[in-house]
């Protein structure tokens, strides 16, 4: 299992046992490889803004996005 999650199998032990000092990535990687990754919500619930899939504005005064403006390309 730790050569799965691209750990050492100390960090494992860590994760398994609940130790705090644990990184969340490793966390949501061990939990997306048993197909639990939604389980995570329960743990760290997403915050209400983004949730709600709302979307940022971009500024009128920037062109679509992707395009690179002449002002830019002068580097």
């Amino acid at each position: 299992m730790a050569e799965r999650l691209l750990c050492s199998p100390t960090t494992l032990r860590s994760l398994e046992s609940g130790k705090p000092a644990t990184s969340i990535g490793l966390l949501a990687h061990a939990l997306w490889l048993f197909g639990e990754i939604d389980s995570l919500d329960a743990l760290a619930p997403t915050p209400a803004g983004l949730a709600a899939g709302r979307r940022v504005r971009r500024s009128a005064a920037r062109g679509p996005a992707g395009v690179i403006a002449e002002d830019e390309r002068d580097f």
